[in-house]
């Protein structure tokens, strides 16, 4: 490959050093669980989402999860999704035995549309769960308030948008609790899997902690029927590294969405919108081309790696056959999955190469 789409081999070679004390410094301890530097790592993660409490946990799905059941969401409620998200957010609600209400998009921002939550609201919405996809904010100011007009819980699924702001404020503050994952290709990524909760509430906050670790808060006596869902001591550590790096990779992130949506304004491309009052970390750079595949077929004959996020939409998934969706139930959904096509934006990559390449592809 000309391009990776990432490489996280250069990443970490570059934080080798660190990497390797970190891990020296668990192995030697001989705290692998629940240990001293989790506590830490959650102290330093709450203080840079600008909130209280963060609690780690085993993944981005179980994070959300986690939040629901904490907030008592279960059978015969429904809780409202975007239509167009990777599949996590929903299987969180449907994990709790809850029904997962889809609802469609902005077709610029590709973030669930404020104006089309009011009427899928019914006597049994308990929750909304915004996404804040490919790392830019959704709208939180009018999702909140009708939140709270009709006694909603507000969930931000910030599984892609470690370190962005919405009107100068982190995510994983702006609702009742945030769900985050640190994936390995995350802005913000372990080396395995691993996830958190964040929150201001002191409760919910204390009653994640309790579920994740099967329920227990003293070893052997348990208050509930829990999990096993912790992020572990090595995890932790790693993490702690790369969160003191995580603003300069976000920068670097900018710098090439910049160069990207400087050099290709005017092709047939439609670039991706940023609205005045946010601040996007891209995690993904992601355009629409309406004859995606030719461009695809080019793209990879001159060695420049991709990704389709996402070629099928939830609703059309054979996990959700149940629920009765047809092709054409969320047009806009379904248009932006055939037309989508994410290029590389990690910081191993060269966006100049990426250009010349959509330039040679394009004439």
């Amino acid at each position: 490959m000309i391009v990776p789409f990432v490489d996280l081999r250069v990443l970490h070679q570059d934080l080798r050093e660190e990497l390797d004390a970190a891990y020296h410094r668990v192995m030697s301890s001989g705290s692998y669980i629940m240990g001293q530097e989790l506590e830490a790592f959650e102290s330093e993660f709450a203080s840079y989402c600008e909130a209280k409490y963060c609690v780690g946990v085993g993944n981005g799905l179980e994070a959300l999860y986690l939040i629901l059941r904490a907030l008592n969401v279960g059978s015969g409620d429904e809780v409202i999704v975007p239509a167009h998200t990777f599949i996590a957010t929903w299987l969180a609600v449907s994990q709790t035995g809850a029904t997962p209400v889809p609802v469609e998009p902005e077709s610029l921002t590709y973030n669930i549309n404020p104006a089309c939550i009011e009427s899928a609201i019914t006597k049994r919405t308990k929750a909304i769960i915004p996404v804040h996809l490919y790392g830019q904010p959704a709208d939180m100011d009018k999702i909140n308030q009708l939140a709270a007009h009709y006694g909603l819980k507000v969930i931000e699924d910030a599984a892609q948008a470690h370190g962005a702001r919405y009107k100068g404020h982190r995510i994983g503050s702006l609702g009742d609790a945030a769900g985050f994952s640190f994936y390995p290709v995350k802005n913000l990524g372990s080396l395995g899997d691993g996830g958190a909760v964040v929150t201001n509430d002191p409760e919910l906050a204390d009653k994640v902690a309790v579920l994740r670790n099967y329920g227990s808060r003293i070893k052997y006596y348990h208050e509930m029927q829990g999990f096993n869902s912790r992020l572990d001591e090595l995890q932790a550590a790693f993490l702690r590294v790369k969160l003191s790096k995580l603003d300069e990779w976000n920068k670097q992130r900018r710098e090439s969405a910049s160069k990207y949506l400087n050099r290709l304004t005017g092709t047939s491309l439609l670039l991706p919108f940023v609205p005045n009052w946010a601040e996007p970390v891209w995690h993904l750079f992601v355009l629409r081309i309406r004859n995606r595949d030719a461009l695809l077929r080019c793209l990879k004959s001159k060695g420049v790696d991709y990704m389709i996020h996402y070629p099928v939409p939830p609703h059309l998934q054979k996990a959700y056959a149940e629920l009765g969706f047809a092709e054409g139930s969320y047009p806009i959904t379904e248009a932006i999955c055939r037309e989508v096509l994410s290029l590389p934006i990690g910081n191993d990559v060269s966006v100049e190469q990426v250009i010349e390449v959509i330039g040679e592809c394009m004439s």
